[in-house]
């Protein structure tokens, strides 16, 4: 395996550290791709448009600077290190700034909660790690070879970077903030695994070795960086692995809910559109003509069948939600579910 040489080491400083001038050309690229690609995915995921977040994922600059984290780790470059830590951080809170604007402006009557964009990123599990850490380890590696930087697009699709910022942002506006921290967490499971696998990579590649031949920058590296990126990835795993285990639990809650649901809906001439569970919670969604079904028959009905301790939250064709708490007999009417 070939290690890097001095114009390698050259060419991924220029490409991963961005200048400290606001108006150079690196900076200014940085900071205004990060704002389309923000306003992209935002609107991507209020309408619900695959296609659209898609786009806003291969727009989106946020790697640069986490794989310029991990490359300032290996060389031991502390103000590199601090100067991308301020981007990442700066750069993710300006992505849900933009989410919270959008939402501020057209946030749906449901809070999001028919929306599959929204859904797909508000459960990461272990699974979700695994796959970053794989995507990271692409990404570095076609950073170190310039021979299949080619693929680069597939990883920027490939990690979810901005779209779960911009998820995060939307919810906050309408007061899901258990789901934003989830989001969120996407996102930061993310960014360790990029920074992980990016600094394993750079340092099998001899990054460092390039780097002092192109008498760039290089402190004495120490096995405590390592261990630290590896307790951040830990850190990360802990939450997944809760979360992977509550999404096999709400999969076994709506997969009892269904038939029940069902049940409860064909009796009167209506039809369910959606049964979920969120954090035990279970969703339904139900279409149908005047006069609606009382919502206390369903929630009698889920008691009846076990799920006893399971909140209910029903949407009616309308907007109206009705909110059914676990182990009692009353509905209260809402326009959204507010947590």
């Amino acid at each position: 395996m070939a290690e890097v040489d001095a114009v390698a080491a050259q060419r991924m400083t220029d490409t991963l550290f961005i200048e400290r001038d606001p108006r150079s050309p690196s900076s200014t690229r940085f900071w205004g791709l990060l704002v389309l690609a923000a306003v992209i995915a935002s609107a991507g995921v209020v309408g619900d448009s695959t296609a659209t977040v898609i786009g806003a994922m291969i727009v989106a600059p946020l790697m640069t600077p986490i794989l310029g984290c991990a490359l300032a780790l290996v060389l031991a470059d502390r103000h590199q290190v601090a100067r991308c830590v301020l981007l990442v951080t700066g750069g993710a809170l300006a992505v849900v700034a933009v989410g919270m604007l959008l939402g501020w402006i057209a946030a749906p009557p449901d809070a999001f909660a028919s929306n599959s964009q929204v859904a797909s990123r508000i459960s990461p599990r272990l699974i979700d790690l695994l796959a970053a850490l794989a995507t990271g380890t692409v990404g570095a590696f076609a950073l170190v070879r310039a021979d299949i930087s080619d693929t680069l697009p597939g990883v920027a699709i490939a990690i979810s970077l901005v779209p779960p910022l911009a998820v995060t942002g939307l919810l906050i506006t309408v007061r899901r903030y258990h789901d934003a921290g989830q989001s969120a967490l996407l996102f930061a499971t993310n960014v360790a695994a990029i920074v992980a696998t990016g600094t394993v990579v750079f340092l099998v590649y001899g990054v460092r070795a390039g780097a002092e031949r192109a008498n760039l920058r290089v402190g004495q590296f120490r096995g405590r960086t390592l261990a630290s990126v590896a307790c951040v990835v830990v850190l990360v795993a802990v939450p997944l692995t809760a979360g992977t285990v509550s999404v096999a639990r709400d999969r076994a809650l709506a997969a009892n809910a269904r038939p029940v649901a069902e049940r409860w809906a064909a009796d009167r001439q209506w039809q369910i559109a959606s049964v979920e569970a969120r954090n035990g919670i279970v969703v339904i969604g139900v279409l149908g003509l005047p006069p609606q079904p009382a919502p206390t028959a369903l929630r009698a009905a889920l008691d009846a069948n076990g799920m006893r301790d399971a909140d209910l939250e029903l949407h009616l064709v309308g907007g109206r939600t009705h909110w059914c708490p676990a182990d009692t007999g009353t509905c209260t009417v809402r326009e959204s579910r507010r947590s």
